[in-house]
């Protein structure tokens, strides 16, 4: 039997249930669709899940905040996220002094694999790209990320090749931008 009055196991449950409740499903959500949406679909991303374990956490005073990262997926793990795609998860207090966070998408408590970028109180507050653009208003941003186990960093001079399926969309991108010159 769970102990309701450990918030530390009330955290824990309520991580496995959201991961029950919900189905991932990719793009059935966008990043400014309120969590009704989510919850009422049964469905939707990463960021839903945290968003709603976030509200149902603070609706019982258990203070937590939205985690923002990316999560590294070796050949023996099966995550439901989307592989090399942003991620997010939760850390709560005071559970977070035994407990580093929980991942409801993927029922897993926060770990190694889960690499932090940025936390707030929600996805308003760490989106990836953020701040005052200068410049033609027509324009596109196309970013790749690859995650990878390392026992070092990188060479800052080393060139990251850009994935299989990446390849459709810069192509995409540059026949848009050559018709957008070709129309100026």
């Amino acid at each position: 039997m769970v102990r309701r009055d450990d918030p530390l196991h009330l955290v824990l449950e309520l991580n496995q249930r959201l991961f029950h409740y919900f189905d991932y499903v990719p793009r059935s959500t966008r990043v400014d669709s309120p969590i009704d949406d989510a919850i009422l679909s049964c469905s939707g991303v990463c960021q839903d899940f945290a968003h709603t374990m976030i509200a149902l956490l603070r609706h019982v005073r258990i203070p937590a905040r939205y985690v923002s990262g990316y999560l590294f997926r070796g050949s023996e793990d099966h995550d439901r996220s989307t592989p090399d795609a942003s991620h997010a998860w939760v850390e709560a207090l005071p559970a977070a002094s035994r407990l580093g966070g929980v991942d409801p998408t993927n029922n897993l408590i926060a770990h190694h694999r889960h690499i932090r970028t940025a936390v707030g109180r929600d996805y308003a507050d760490v989106p990836p790209t953020h701040g005052i653009f200068r410049g033609k208003t027509a324009s596109d941003l196309y970013v790749a990320v690859q995650v990878e186990a390392s026992d070092e960093p990188p060479p800052l001079d080393r060139k990251l090749p850009i994935p299989e399926d990446w390849s459709v969309l810069v192509e995409r991108a540059a026949a848009a931008a050559r018709a957008r010159r070709a129309l100026h």
